[in-house]
């Protein structure tokens, strides 16, 4: 830490960590589990994802006790990765606490050091640059550079896949002028989707025949793909998070559907049996109540 905070902040112990830390190492001993001990990076690497996805269902819950307990999993996950990499001399878990330490005081210049940063939107504009800094560092002294786009996972919802992705080009200068430059592209990738939904050939249903046409499929898939990432951009310029956007509005279906379930089976019925006007008098309801 600089000295611009060295007064103000005065690290304290943490006993839990440490003796937690100290479980998870007694736990790969020789004498420890016996699962505990077999387990590699790879073999419970998903793990990792399915303890992340549970505490921000605990955190969109505001449900503070299972979120205390979900927040443990996923430090969990990190101490044991960090304990199974110092039993193969990779590195330990104070390896990891220092260098993302580094790393969090290196990219908070407006707080560790001289850079203003007026709001949000600014912090984020220096975070990138920060990262475009020290990943040009980095390709220097690399054999074979690393893409722009290579640091975001794959693994990634597709929602925030395309978020970090287009963040990234926009980082780069690939970028448009204002929103309304992006309305146009999604208009554009909306009519291009409607035109290769119409060549397409398609079942009684409407729905595309992938089967009598395999590559008009895909073409309609790839269209649909483009309207969605043309949107994410305009949630990028509007300040927007897309993922947790489409999460927000999941979550209001449920609550809304749950309600019409609920409502069905108050008057004795299954909500399959009631007609199309039925449930759209229920959702109307529903929608009513949240206001």
């Amino acid at each position: 830490m600089t000295e611009k905070h060295v007064a103000d902040i005065v690290p304290v112990e943490h006993p839990s960590f440490d003796e937690f830390v100290a479980t998870i190492e007694a736990l790969r001993a020789p004498d420890g589990c016996p699962w505990d001990k077999v387990q590699t990076h790879q073999s419970i690497a998903s793990n990792m994802i399915e303890e992340a996805y549970e505490a921000v269902d605990a955190i969109e819950a505001s449900d503070k006790p299972h979120m205390l307990e979900e927040l443990g999993d996923v430090l969990l996950q990190v101490v044991l990765q960090s304990q199974i990499a110092a039993d193969a001399g990779e590195f330990t878990i104070d390896d990891v606490c220092r260098t993302v330490n580094e790393k969090i005081v290196r990219r908070h210049p407006h707080v560790f050091g001289e850079l203003q940063a007026g709001d949000a939107n600014e912090v984020l504009d220096v975070w990138d640059q920060i990262k475009m800094a020290e990943k040009e560092a980095a390709d220097a002294g690399a054999e074979e550079p690393e893409g722009l786009l290579d640091g975001v996972p794959k693994s990634f919802p597709a929602l925030m896949q395309a978020q970090k992705i287009s963040r990234k080009a926009a980082s780069a200068g690939f970028e448009w002028p204002d929103v309304e430059a992006v309305w146009d592209k999604v208009n554009e990738e909306i009519a291009e989707l409607r035109e290769a939904y119409e060549a397409a050939p398609k079942s009684s249903n409407g729905k595309v025949n992938g089967e009598a046409d395999p590559a008009a499929k895909a073409a309609v898939e790839m269209e649909f793909g483009d309207v969605l990432f043309s949107l994410v951009n305009v949630a990028r310029k509007m300040g927007v998070n897309a993922e947790e956007a489409l999460r927000g509005t999941c979550g209001k279906f449920r609550e809304r559907w749950a309600f019409m379930e609920g409502a069905a089976a108050g008057q004795g019925r299954r909500i399959e049996d009631l007609s199309a006007d039925e449930m759209e008098e229920l959702w109307a309801m529903a929608k009513m109540l949240e206001a």
